[in-house]
This record gives structure tokens, C-alpha cells and sequence, in this order.
């Protein structure tokens, strides 16, 4: 029998060491966290407590990164360009635990973190951690300054980058500080209920009946057909995922899907489907009767969606690679609802991806040009009298109320259509959903009709 490496078993179990080998790769390569962490997950093999401590440190890390970066600063007298990326990153680690985890006591961060940290620069680490004790919590790390009104000032507060705060206070000037706020927030997961196989009380009863008594689940205020849960853990270890009975969606998404009205026997075509949650809604609202055309630009992704529609039991979904950006010839003018939920950049989901915010300013910027391209090929599906509808997850007028006011200027075909969905009423065809406000993802959704006497 070959002989256990006891060191190697430990770091194996260690979250600390865990979450430093996930946070170093992800500055190395910024690939998603969240694809980083669930992979890491499958390896790690602590105990429930540690997997828990392993995701918080790696999403909190990631969630406060520009505050504590200013904080490694203000410690070490140094900028953290100057510091190798495992000991800013064991830095960071250290100061989130003493900052922001109430549960881990000062004592166990300082040494715990000191004894991950790399050979060579323990000492520095040890240093200023313990000079972090004694200091006690930033002012701009905790909110008590009193009025936090500045840019630098939010940036620091929220960990948000001031081009992002720019943004909202020019779009949002009565919304900015709420929204600002809401980044860091905890949202619950929510599952749309699919209601061809169940209902959602009896759902809610098996979920409730959850024996570690930790998950929390509740109907969704906003979507009778969602339910809201809290610690959940691995999601597709709950009740009804294997036998297709709920998916995950959140309220914004699943309004956006019910604005678009489509009914049994329509034809629809969702032009940037992946991960699917918009085309499976939409099928569950057609009761599995006519046809929904999933498509996406990347053929894994395509895929994906057609499995997700296979354990949900949707026929009528059929997934496949396209560029949004050109019309499927063969489906001009065949469908009576086009949902065009374009490639964003994604500020209003930053509380549910906290890396999104470290997104390149050029790069956002360029996307309305994209948008544009995607929105008037996606016209092009719609027959007279139907329906298209344009959303994203995003809070920038320049990608919402911009790329709508600019189509309508071009497409004389179209024009707004006014909807309703629960209690979000929409009479002029536009709205944006906001967190502070209606306890969703940020998200716009505005809906055309094209004209039927246009040809």
C-alpha cells in the first residue's frame, strides 16, 4: 500500500489554500470565477463547513477586491503592482476574513492566513495583518464616514470601479447610491417552477421539508410561478432537479419571457438563448405546443440548452449554433415572437457575479454597436402582427433606452407595445427593473410590435 502524502491531503482540505490557488489563477487568466470555483469544488475535499469558507473567501475576495487593495496600500506603504500575486492575493485573503467574515475571529485569520501564505513573504504577511487588528476597520471598508457622496468615496465604499459610478449617477441620478449598494448584496436563488409537471405549492412542501434544515424557501414576491431559496448548497442536489420539475431563473429574466406573450402553437425564436432559461419559460408558457428556435453563436453552448430542454421534457426546443448578428434565412417572417436578449455588460447581475465589475471600460463601451447589429437582424424574423422584444441585464441607457431609440428611428415597421406582467406594468412598451426596487436582477426589457400592414 503506497503511503499517504499527509501534507498533500491537507491542502487538499485546507479552504484557505483552496481559495488562494483559485483567486492566483483567476487574476493570471480572469477566466469567470464562478467556472474557476465550481471546478475547484469538485476537487476540494474538506467538509461542508470548509467548502462554505472555501466559496466565501474566493467570492468575497473577488466582491471586495478594489477595497481591499486600497487598504494593502494604505498598510504596506507599497502599490500592489509591486507585490507578487500569491502574496497580494494572501493579503487580500487575510484582510476579507478580518473585515467582512465576523464568523472567523482576528486570532484565526492572522495565523491561519500567515500559514498558507507563501515562504517568503510570511513575515510581510503576519506584519500587516496584525497591523490591521490594531487598526481596526478602514472608515471606507465599514460606511462610517457619514455622508459617502464622492465617486472615490463610493468606489472604495462598494468596491466598484468610478467609471461604473460615473455611469449611474449620469443614468440614475435618484437610483445610483441604492444601486451601488445592491452590488454586494446576497440575492436568493430563484427557480422558475416548471408547471407542465408540478405546481408551485407542491413544490414549496417538498422543499420545505429539507431534513438539514438549513434551506429556506419561499414563493417568489414578484412571479407566482418562481420560488426563492436561501442556502441551498449544491443547487442540483435539490428535490426536482433530476426529474425536471424547476430550473433556474431570475424574476427579471422570467418577466421579460412573459412580456414577450407567446401562447401554444406560436412560432418563436430566442436569437441568444444560452443558458436557456428565457426559452424554457417560454416553452412552459406555450404548454409544449409549436416551436421555440434556441439559438446561440457557440455550438457547446447550443447544446447545453437542448440537455437543460430534454430534463425539463420541452420538445419543442430546438437548440442550435447561430450568429445572431445574421438572419436565419429560412425563418424571415415566420415568427410570432422574437426575444433578443443580447450579449451586455452585465451590471445589473454584479451582485451574482461579482467579477463582471473588473469588465474592460473599451470593451463595454463597443457593445451598443453590437446590440444595434443583433436587434435589426433580429426584426427581421418577426411576421406582421407579431412580437419582438429586446432586454438585457444591464444598467446603461447607452445599451438599453439608446440601442431601442435608435431602431425605432431605423425600423418605421415597429413600434412599442405596452405589457404587463404580475404587478411590473409597462405602458410604453420599456422598463428597467432595478434591485432596490423590485428585488430582481437589474435588467430592461423593452417589446415591439411589427406593423401589419408594413411587408
Amino acid at each position: 500500500m503506497k503511503n499517504i502524502d499527509k501534507a498533500s491531503v491537507s491542502k487538499a482540505n485546507n479552504p484557505r489554500v483552496a481559495a488562494i490557488s483559485v483567486l492566483s489563477e483567476w487574476k493570471r487568466g480572469r477566466k469567470y470565477i464562478n467556472i474557476s470555483l465550481d471546478a475547484a469544488l469538485r476537487r476540494f475535499k474538506g467538509k461542508d463547513d470548509d467548502r462554505a469558507l472555501f466559496a466565501a473567501l474566493v467570492y468575497g475576495v473577488v466582491e471586495r477586491g478594489i477595497t481591499l487593495d486600497a487598504q494593502i496600500e494604505h498598510l504596506t506603504g507599497r502599490s500592489v503592482e509591486s507585490l507578487d500575486t500569491a502574496t497580494l492575493t494572501a493579503l487580500e485573503l487575510g484582510l476579507y476574513q478580518l473585515y467582512y467574515l465576523d464568523r472567523v475571529p482576528p486570532y484565526a485569520a492572522v495565523n491561519e492566513t500567515v500559514a498558507v501564505a507563501p515562504h517568503q513573504s510570511k513575515t510581510l504577511v503576519n506584519a500587516v495583518l496584525r497591523r490591521a487588528v490594531r487598526e481596526g476597520k478602514p472608515i471606507f471598508a465599514t460606511g462610517s464616514a457619514g455622508d459617502i457622496g464622492s465617486v472615490r468615496e463610493l468606489s472604495l465604499l462598494h468596491s466598484l470601479p468610478e467609471w461604473i459610478i460615473e455611469e449611474w449617477m449620469r443614468d440614475y441620478p435618484d437610483d445610483y447610491p441604492s444601486l451601488c449598494a445592491s452590488v454586494n448584496s446576497r440575492p436568493p436563488v430563484t427557480l422558475r417552477v416548471n408547471t407542465l409537471r408540478t405546481d408551485v405549492p407542491t413544490l414549496l412542501a417538498r422543499l420545505c421539508d429539507d431534513k438539514s434544515g438549513a434551506l429556506a424557501a419561499v414563493q417568489n414576491p414578484i412571479c407566482p410561478d418562481m420560488i426563492d431559496i436561501t442556502n441551498a448548497g449544491n443547487i442540483t442536489e435539490l428535490f426536482g432537479y433530476d426529474s425536471g420539475l424547476w430550473f433556474v431563473q431570475d424574476a427579471a429574466s422570467r418577466i421579460c419571457a412573459a412580456a414577450a406573450g407567446a401562447v401554444s402553437g406560436d412560432v418563436v425564436i430566442d436569437v441568444c438563448s444560452a443558458p436557456g432559461g428565457k426559452s424554457f419559460s417560454l416553452a412552459i408558457d406555450m404548454k409544449n405546443e409549436g416551436v421555440v428556435y434556441a439559438f446561440d453563436l457557440h455550438e457547446k453552448r447550443a447544446r447545453l440548452v437542448q440537455e437543460g430542454a430534454l430534463r425539463l421534457g420541452l420538445s419543442i426546443i430546438k437548440a442550435a449554433a447561430h450568429d445572431a448578428r445574421m438572419p436565419d434565412e429560412a425563418l424571415i417572417r415566420r415568427a410570432d415572437v422574437v426575444l433578443c436578449d443580447v450579449p451586455c455588460s452585465g451590471l445589473g447581475v454584479i451582485a451574482k457575479k461579482p467579477d463582471i465589475r473588473y469588465k474592460d471600460k473599451a470593451d463595454v463601451m463597443s457593445l451598443p454597436d453590437v446590440q444595434s447589429a443583433i436587434l435589426s437582424s433580429s426584426a427581421e424574423y418577426v411576421k406582421p402582427g407579431g412580437v419582438l422584444v429586446y432586454s438585457t441585464c444591464t444598467l446603461r441607457r447607452a445599451e438599453n433606452e439608446d440601442v431601442v431609440d435608435t431602431f425605432l428611428e431605423n425600423h418605421g415597421g415597429f413600434e412599442p407595445c405596452g405589457f404587463s406582467v404580475a404587478n411590473i406594468s409597462a405602458p410604453r412598451g420599456q422598463i428597467t427593473l432595478m434591485p432596490h426596487k423590485n428585488g430582481s436582477d437589474g435588467f430592461f426589457i423593452a417589446k415591439f410590435k411589427r406593423k401589419s400592414d408594413i411587408k
